[in-house]
């Protein structure tokens, strides 16, 4: 016996190398030595292997984050973009990814982009499809409203012949159902959870997440009192109500006015938390800035202050910016002045340290409002400078209009008319007009008195031929002349009637309008026109002229439909008997500087 780098071996004894090839000891070293190669030669593989493989992990996530990254600033074409770079460089991509991607589709209302997802998803060859990819999808037909089609990928699923072949379980219908009640639409979220009703409540009684999602659809619906009722039922039934039930509930309250109850229900959801020792029971930013909403709006001050006082005394609770907000809106509610500048500089100091606590531009705005309307032009000339440094987010153009007019309020309560006038101009020229809807155009119409027509910065037009309080019966097109077109026809067909016709009403076979097509929806030659309308504005004929004008200004409908008040209410069917565009009220105004100089000739 030999010892050979520590293996014992016999000399001359044949044995099998692992080829299957007699050797003998003469040999052993060499094919010893060539045996390590190999060894050392596949570690060395294995390794690089695993190294691309975390690196692949590694870059997967990364491009997962910067998908939810983009996803927040609604840039789908990027997304795109960089998914088809990310197919070139590493291959097929993993099921997470392409699920951040159909949640960008559904972010960014592109539900056909998402159905297009799904399908490559889904084939063979791809990285498939999970129970997160199904929810996801679920939830962008429902806020895109087309049930039907939920309804369909529901009952593959529940039949077995989904891609996938995902369970059915209570998150997938949840998903569709807050969707549904996000939409509005009760009718049909009471259908799905008749139809998923075992499911839904696991051979019992409804669950509390159940309860909540049906107060959120009644508060939604504007029926907040209904949402109340249920607060008896849920105790009935041995439930125990959550945070999210007592927030629900409270935010009902408010809507319904119903302030006494809601500090029953605060008070409640204290005594319950420190009975039952759960810290998630407790009063949460989102109750307290609620109840500070109900009482801001009533302008009860006592009652602000001892909300903010124990909010800020909580040392379990955080005040995030939303919550200081909160605080400073019903405060200003209140003309409590002192209080507010407390607490707006309190969050300019902490937003130093903590950059999530900056303020959005909606608090200088609500302080601007205040100012405004007392007439300190210097201080909201001073917000208006500092909105632009301080805020974080972007300024809307809505937001940045409401900040000129509140400019120009400022000035004119101040005396200044001249600067008004001057501001008036600017936002004239710079917006191309004023919209006499909103909190401006008071101050726009107090300028141009005191100006008078020598000054004026603005043309007004004159109804003459019609009186505001009159029916709309009177000055309507009969619906025959509007031309309606059958919903069933093709664009191509009639496409010729849009370069003449800006919005074309629609009906079904039986007569019944069921839309309105635009011009700028007109965009597919060979589909029908039920899937370019949009859902008619009706008014009954006897609402007043006055009235449709706001709607008009309000809205910017460029048609509305006039319908018998019997069948607004209580019929399914709108049969239409007039409608009237705001080309048409166009024709029926005088400029008021052109009736000057006719009576005056």
């Amino acid at each position: 016996m030999q010892n050979i780098h520590g293996f014992s071996v016999l000399r001359e004894t044949p044995i099998l190398s692992f080829l299957g090839h007699p050797t003998t000891t003469k040999q052993l070293h060499f094919n010893k030595s060539a045996s390590c190669s190999v060894f050392h030669g596949t570690v060395r593989k294995n390794s690089l292997n695993k190294y691309q493989s975390l690196s692949l992990k590694t870059n997967l996530k990364r491009l997962t984050s910067r998908i939810v990254e983009l996803t927040r600033r609604r840039q789908l074409h990027q997304i795109f973009e960089e998914i088809e770079i990310a197919k070139r460089r590493y291959g097929k991509l993993n099921t997470i990814v392409m699920n951040a991607v159909l949640e960008a589709c559904v972010h960014c209302g592109d539900i056909d982009s998402a159905l297009q997802i799904f399908e490559n998803m889904s084939k063979p060859e791809s990285c498939g499809v999970d129970s997160v990819t199904f929810g996801t999808l679920l939830k962008g037909l429902g806020e895109a409203r087309r049930i039907d089609e939920a309804f369909q990928l529901l009952e593959s699923v529940e039949q077995g012949t989904a891609p996938g072949s995902p369970k059915l379980s209570p998150s997938l219908i949840y998903g569709l159902l807050n969707a549904l009640i996000e939409a509005g639409d009760l009718w049909r979220a009471n259908g799905l959870v008749a139809r998923y009703r075992f499911l839904l409540h696991g051979g019992g009684g409804p669950s509390i997440l159940m309860y909540n999602l049906l107060m959120k659809g009644y508060i939604k619906m504007g029926y907040p009192q209904n949402a109340l009722t249920l607060h008896d039922e849920i105790l009935c039934r041995g439930l125990k109500p959550d945070q999210l039930t007592y927030n629900t509930l409270v935010s009902a309250c408010v809507k319904a006015g119903n302030l006494e109850f809601a500090m029953r229900l605060f008070a409640e959801m204290k005594d319950e938390a420190q009975k039952l020792k759960r810290h998630d029971l407790f009063p949460d930013a989102v109750t307290y800035t609620t109840l500070l909403k109900g009482f801001g709006h009533v302008m009860d001050l006592f009652s602000i202050q001892k909300i903010v006082l124990e909010m800020k005394s909580s040392h379990g609770l955080f005040i995030d910016r939303i919550a200081y907000t909160a605080m400073i809106d019903a405060l200003l509610n209140c003309f409590s002045i002192k209080g507010a500048l407390c607490l707006f500089g309190e969050v300019l100091k902490l937003s130093g340290q903590n950059p999530d606590l900056r303020p959005k531009p909606h608090l200088y705005i609500s302080m601007m409002r205040t100012f405004a309307f007392l007439g300190d032009y210097n201080m909201v000339k001073n917000l208006h400078t500092r909105m632009w440094l301080e805020t974080v987010g972007t300024i809307a153009p809505a937001v940045q209009v409401e900040a000129e007019e509140l400019l120009m309020e400022a000035a004119l309560n101040n005396g200044q008319v001249d600067v008004g006038r001057q501001l008036l101009s600017n936002i004239i020229t710079r917006w191309k007009g004023i919209s006499w809807t909103s909190r401006g155009s008071m101050v726009a119409v107090r300028i141009e008195a005191l100006s008078g027509f020598t000054l004026s910065k603005l043309c007004p037009y004159i109804l003459h031929q019609v009186s505001l309080s009159d029916p709309i019966e009177t000055i309507m097109t009969p619906f025959p002349e509007a031309q309606p077109l059958h919903a069933t026809l093709d664009l191509e067909k009639v496409v010729m009637r849009f370069f003449s016709a800006p919005v074309v009403p629609v009906i079904d076979e039986w007569g019944s309008c069921i839309g309105l097509v635009h011009r700028e929806d007109c965009n597919e030659l060979n589909a029908p026109l039920s899937k370019m309308m949009k859902a008619p504005p009706c008014i009954t004929t006897s609402t007043s002229i006055g009235r449709v004008i706001e709607l008009l200004l309000e809205k910017r409908y460029k048609m509305i439909i006039v319908v018998k008040s019997s069948d607004l209410y209580y019929s399914p069917n709108l049969r239409a008997v007039g409608v009237l565009t705001s080309e048409q009220l166009s024709k029926l105004t005088t400029p008021a500087w052109g009736q000057k100089n006719a009576r005056a000739s």
